[in-house]
Parts: C-alpha cells; structure tokens; sequence
C-alpha cells in the first residue's frame, strides 16, 4: 500500500513526463522547465550542456513536499544516493538506500543506475558521494504477460523527460544481469 506521499511524487514525475515528452531539452517549453529544476532545488542554472537528471528527481522530490532535512537535493545522483545509504537502518529517515538484490522497489521509490559505461556497484555506491550515475522515480509496479516489471520516469533521458521499463523476479527484486543498478532508494515517507 502507498503513502500519500509516494503516490504524489510518482504523479508529479507522470505529469513531467506527460508534458515534456516530446520535446528535447534546447525546446521551449522544456528548457524554461529545466531552468526550474535546477533553480528551484538551490543550483545555477548552466544552460543544458550539465546533466540535469539529479536535479529533475530532486525537483519532483521536493515539489511532493520533502524538505533539506529529509532528501539531499542534489545536481549529483550519487550525493542524494550516498545520504540514503547511510540512513538505511534509521527508523525514521524519509529515503533508505538498499542493494537491488535486497529490495523490492515499490511506487516513489528512486531507481539509482550506472551511466557512462561505469560499472559501480551498491559497495561503491555506501563509501562514495562523487560519481556519475543516474536515477529515475518509480512511477508504476506492475505485472504483464512476461512477469512482473516496473516503470521510472527520470529527467535527461535521450534530452528529454523519459520512461523506461525494468524487469523485475519473482520476488520483485530488479532484474540485474550485466550490474547496470546500484540501489533503491526506499521512500518512507
């Protein structure tokens, strides 16, 4: 069952994702939107050329209502990832980082990936706050006639605000053959 919260932020990313979809990040409306990604999660605003992934989740993140206390908005993945892992075994914190083959995401939880070739892993991940990644919100688990799967939106995907399919076992842990994830950041709020 979802939390109020949970389900907002996966609505926000949906309503990002509905709006922008079609257009590339140097497109207007999508590039004024950018700009408000970046400006109003506390950075400079550099044009499009910045990956601005991180700062996509950290805008739905606190447009859902979180506040500095609770998420690291961050233009980085690996900041925001690095704060959740170290609060994995406290009770109260809002996001915990977990090893994909320890979790099961559900709705508005955050799907932290490798980019750029890298092959990080969760180990790397608990010891680092400095390193390229990627992340999207998981907007929607579900089931179809190929087993079960989930699907993220996440800023800066093809220059644009994108949605990808994940697979996922029978136990609803990510699929994770060739290591491309490195952990779930569990949204308990």
């Amino acid at each position: 069952m979802s939390t109020p919260f949970q389900r907002k932020l996966a609505t926000i990313a949906q309503e990002q994702y509905a709006s922008y979809r079609f257009l590339r990040e140097n497109q207007s409306p999508l590039l004024e939107q950018i700009e408000r990604y970046w400006t109003e999660t506390g950075h400079a605003f550099e044009g499009v050329e910045p990956p601005w992934s991180a700062v996509f989740v950290s805008w739905c993140v606190k447009q859902a209502g979180a506040t500095s206390a609770q998420f690291k908005f961050s233009a980085r993945h690996s900041a925001f990832v690095y704060e959740a892992i170290k609060n994995a075994d406290q009770p109260n914190a809002a996001f915990r980082g977990h090893a994909v083959s320890e979790y099961p995401p559900k709705l508005g939880d955050i799907l932290q990936n490798n980019r750029a070739g890298n092959r990080f892993d969760f180990a790397y991940a608990s010891q680092h706050s400095g390193y390229v990644s990627h992340s999207a919100i998981v907007m929607e688990v579900g089931t179809d006639n190929h087993g079960r799967y989930l699907r993220t939106i996440g800023g800066n995907e093809s220059d644009s605000v994108g949605m990808k399919e994940v697979r996922l076992d029978s136990e609803g842990l990510v699929v994770n053959l060739q290591g491309l994830y490195i952990s779930v950041l569990e949204c308990a709020l």
